[in-house]
């Protein structure tokens, strides 16, 4: 909790992480996933100062929003870059660099967390309620485009991304949800991914014995961590460790307990001697040579990761032991 909390800005958002200069940013995926860990465990204020910033971010754009609602009614094809992107500055303000910024996972996803912790603590935060409101009219409009996934580096229709989308409409109560939802269940076996942990666990919207036997046999390492995809490059395509903490969810959700506790054992075996957990470990990786290629780019891999620290939060209460 600690490391999250000193990651925490005056604003209420998080940063992926204060040691990789490209991550010195507030993603709205990475920090519904922390908020929802720090509700978890009682630290009320930094969630609510979260869900807070969100919603001051979403209203500060609201024009925006409604041209792009009525421009999309009309018929119109809005260009990616038009969207409302997925990371912003500590203070809420627009990156202005190129990304892959049109992602739609972590505005369902704060309005999801933000629903479970209202729920979880019997609150509500009219504070940033506004906010939310605006966030399901973009989403209920715009969920069925293409758009970048989890990992910022495919654009199209994506099984997490559906999930996440489905999960944040079904906590306002929208019935889009149900078409979302339905949309997810027509997809073809979605390609191999450790995102699609998250429709099992947290959403519910999968069965995970099915899921598991599948991300278990293509992406978990001999040693017990679990990759991004088969082909992965990034950094080497080592071993994420939220990933390895969202199986252990999963596992837990399945009544493998054992199994659960074996991920969060292996990821605190991977925490620094300074106790940060890193994106990513190096004792499995599928494409090695580029690891070098990517740390003479951008450094070593972020450590500490938020949303890494996040998901230990999360597996550690679920097991009781936060």
């Amino acid at each position: 909790m600690s490391v999250i909390l000193a990651g925490q800005s005056e604003s209420g958002a998080y940063v992926a992480s204060p040691a990789l200069e490209e991550y010195r940013y507030s993603w709205l995926r990475d920090g519904a996933f922390v908020a929802d860990a720090m509700s978890r465990v009682g630290k009320t204020a930094s969630a609510e100062a979260f869900f807070g910033w969100c919603s001051e971010v979403v209203l500060a754009r609201a024009e925006r929003v409604e041209e792009l609602i009525a421009r999309h009614r009309s018929g119109e094809v809005i260009a990616d870059g038009e969207h409302l992107p997925c990371r912003f500055t500590t203070e809420g303000e627009e990156v202005g660099v190129p990304w892959s910024d049109f992602q739609l996972d972590g505005y369902g996803l704060w309005l999801w967390a933000l629903d479970a912790h209202e729920r979880r603590h019997g609150t509500r935060l009219d504070g940033a309620a506004a906010g939310a409101a605006l966030t399901e009219r973009y989403l209920a409009e715009f969920w069925a485009e293409p758009c970048f996934d989890w990992w910022e580096e495919r654009r199209g229709v994506h099984a997490a991304t559906l999930g996440c989308v489905q999960a944040g409409l079904a906590a306002r109560g929208r019935p889009e949800a149900a078409a979302v939802r339905e949309a997810l269940h027509e997809l073809v076996e979605p390609p191999l991914d450790g995102s699609l942990l998250c429709l099992a666990e947290p959403f519910d919207l999968v069965d995970p014995t099915a899921l598991l036997d599948r991300i278990e046999a293509g992406l978990l390492s001999p040693g017990g961590g679990v990759h991004r995809r088969p082909a992965d490059t990034y950094y080497g395509g080592g071993e994420w460790l939220l990933l390895t903490c969202l199986l252990g969810w999963c596992r837990l959700r399945a009544g493998r307990e054992d199994g659960a506790r074996a991920a969060l054992r292996w990821t605190a075996e991977h925490a620094t001697p300074e106790g940060d957990l890193p994106e990513q470990a190096r004792d499995h990786l599928l494409a090695p040579g580029w690891y070098e290629t990517w740390s003479a780019r951008w450094g070593p891999p972020a450590s500490p990761l938020m949303w890494s620290h996040a998901m230990f939060l999360t597996l550690a209460a679920e097991l009781g032991e936060a």
